[in-house]
C-alpha cells in the first residue's frame, strides 16, 4: 500500500499524488498517469503493481487544477463526470503536474512513464515536451492519433499500446502514427478501449497480461 503525498508544480500548484515504493533499492522512477477518473482504486493498484516490479511509482492527482479529491468509477456517470473536468484540464498545466512527479520520482535514479487513456496522451505527449523523462508507454491514449499529436518527435523511446476494437482510436489513426514514427515500438491488440483496467467491462485478461509483460520488458530495458 502507498501513501498520498503533496507535489508543487513549476508553476507553484500543489496537487496531491499516490507514492508506491519498491521494498528494495528502486530500479528507477515511474510516473503514473490517470484516465479521467483520477487517482482511483485502479490507478493505485496499477502504482502498486509497479512498485512491486522494483519502481518508486508517483501517480499524481492532475485533476486537482480544477477539482480536489476526483476518484470516480465506471458508470456512465462517472464517464461523463470525468470528461467534464478533463475538459477544464489546461494541457499546460497537466505538463507541469507531470514535471513535479518526474521531479518526485528521480530520487530513485532514470524515469519513466505510463499512462492510461487520458493519460496515455498526457505521456505521449510529455514524452515530446517535457525533460526528465528516459522512456514513455501510453496505453490507448485517446487524441495521439490527430495529426497534430502524431507530429510531435519524442524525446526518448516510447512503447504504445492499442486495442483494435477501440471505438474512440480507430486502427487506421494507430497505423498512421506507427508508420510516422517507425523506430517506436507500436502494438495492436485484440481488444477494446480500457483492456487493461480490470474494474470495466472493456477488460481483455489476455490482452493486459501480454501488454504489462512487454512494458515490465521495455522498463527493465531502460530503467533497469
Amino acid at each position: 500500500m502507498g501513501t498520498m503525498i503533496e507535489l508543487k508544480a513549476p508553476d507553484g500548484h500543489t496537487l496531491a499524488a499516490y507514492r508506491a515504493e519498491p521494498a528494495g533499492k528502486p530500479r528507477g522512477g515511474l510516473v503514473v498517469i490517470q484516465e479521467i477518473f483520477g487517482v482511483n482504486s485502479h490507478i493505485r493498484a496499477i502504482a502498486d503493481g509497479y512498485a512491486a516490479d522494483g519502481y518508486l511509482a508517483i501517480a499524481p492527482a492532475l485533476f486537482d487544477r480544477v477539482k480536489r479529491g476526483v476518484e470516480l468509477g465506471y458508470t456512465q456517470p462517472d464517464i461523463k463526470a470525468g470528461m467534464d473536468i478533463r475538459g477544464q484540464v489546461p494541457l499546460e498545466g497537466a505538463l507541469k503536474d507531470v514535471e513535479a512527479a518526474i521531479a518526485a520520482a528521480a530520487n530513485a535514479g532514470k524515469v519513466g512513464i505510463v499512462g492510461y487513456c487520458w493519460g496515455g496522451f498526457i505521456s505521449w505527449t510529455a514524452a515530446a515536451r517535457v525533460a526528465g523523462l528516459t522512456c514513455a508507454v501510453p496505453y490507448y491514449g485517446g487524441g495521439t492519433t490527430t495529426d497534430e499529436s502524431i507530429a510531435r518527435q519524442p524525446r526518448c523511446p516510447v512503447m504504445l499500446h492499442y486495442g483494435e476494437r477501440d471505438d474512440h482510436i480507430p486502427v487506421s489513426g494507430v497505423q498512421k502514427l506507427a508508420a510516422a514514427h517507425p523506430k517506436q515500438a507500436v502494438h495492436i491488440y485484440a481488444a477494446g478501449h480500457g483492456f487493461n483496467c480490470d474494474q470495466r467491462g472493456s477488460y481483455d485478461a489476455a490482452s493486459a497480461k501480454l501488454a504489462r509483460s512487454r512494458t515490465v520488458e521495455f522498463l527493465r530495458q531502460h530503467l533497469g
